[in-house]
């Protein structure tokens, strides 16, 4: 019996709440308005589909509306993480994390090199991490964690330290400011061999895993949040049209992260370094993140892409309103 897309969309996206996000089949059933059984029977069909084995196979044909335009509009690779209308923004970083963790370690293999930049999404990704034994890999932080109140070192050797335990791989940490004072120290420091042993493996990076900073609303970025910047910085960058950042590197709403004196002093990799990475997982969560989601997938810094549904709707009206303006991408 052939059975109708729209039937496997819905056991997709029962799958993907019951067995990534431990929701129960009551709290599936509210969420798609539908009962208990019918869940039950969806759960069933996935099954007995080969949608289920060790982890959750969604073909284009049956991928959610939202994932087939994102594909089509950036060529990325995305999973849409459904969540229910009464969530709050805490639960759904839980679940887009939870559906990251999953991603993420899925795409790890033995003797490759994985970049890590740290932040409030990526620690959440860490914590629900599982373990899948690699030889010969190594997990390495693309931007620094320094700033005046700290040397970030604890903050950000907790989080590279919970991918390298999963991974069983050698962890590379990067003890740097954030943010240097003046560009020219930057400059001087990248010449140091031990500096260059850092950034010549971020320039070798088999996958890179990163969210997206944004200034305000929601969660707070911890960049944002936790004293890397200065009035002033905040200011400029405000004054530059930025409207994120990835990995400490800023971006203006049309993906060009040139001219903006602030990347001069940043120790995360340029965009031309992170587009070297083969694979470079996005994880973003919250609606607030939506101008700079745009902005790197525009940058095309993004392979693939981990979201909520909410933010990938937000996106996409986004980039048809600049469609119908005739706005075009760089």
């Amino acid at each position: 019996m052939v059975v109708e897309k729209p039937k496997l969309a819905d056991a997709v996206r029962a799958a993907r709440l019951y067995y990534i996000q431990d929701l129960t089949m009551e709290e599936i059933a509210r969420d798609m308005g539908t009962s208990r059984s019918s869940i039950s029977r969806l759960l069933g069909l996935a099954r007995a589909e080969g949608l289920i084995e060790v982890r959750i196979h969604a073909p284009n044909a049956q991928a959610s509306e939202l994932e087939q335009r994102l594909r089509r509009s950036y060529g990325i690779e995305a999973l849409v993480v459904p969540v229910s209308e009464s969530a709050t923004e805490m639960e759904i970083l839980d679940q887009v994390a939870r559906s990251a963790a999953w991603q993420f370690t899925s795409m790890c293999e033995s003797e490759m090199i994985i970049g890590v930049a740290w932040g409030t999404t990526i620690a959440a990704v860490s914590q629900h991490l599982s373990r899948k034994m690699t030889h010969g890999a190594e997990v390495v932080q693309l931007n620094g964690a320094g700033n005046t109140l700290s040397t970030g070192i604890d903050y950000a050797s907790d989080i590279l330290g919970r991918f390298g335990s999963a991974l069983d791989a050698r962890v590379q940490q990067f003890p740097v400011p954030t943010f240097f004072d003046f560009a020219a120290t930057r400059e001087m420091l990248w010449k140091e061999r031990s500096i260059m042993r850092i950034l010549n493996l971020q320039e070798r990076c088999d996958l890179m895993v990163f969210s997206v900073g944004a200034m305000t609303g929601g969660l707070p970025s911890h960049v944002y949040s936790g004293g890397y910047l200065e009035p002033d910085d905040l200011d400029a960058i405000k004054a530059y049209g930025v409207v994120g950042d990835v990995a400490t590197y800023f971006l203006r709403e049309n993906g060009v992260s040139e001219g903006i004196p602030l990347n001069l002093r940043s120790s995360g990799p340029p965009p031309e370094i992170i587009r070297k990475a083969p694979r470079r997982l996005c994880v973003v969560s919250g609606t607030h993140k939506a101008r700079g989601l745009k902005a790197a997938l525009t940058a095309q810094l993004v392979t693939n892409l981990i979201v909520d549904e909410r933010t990938a709707r937000t996106v996409l009206d986004l980039d048809k309103s600049d469609r119908e303006a005739g706005s075009f991408r760089p």
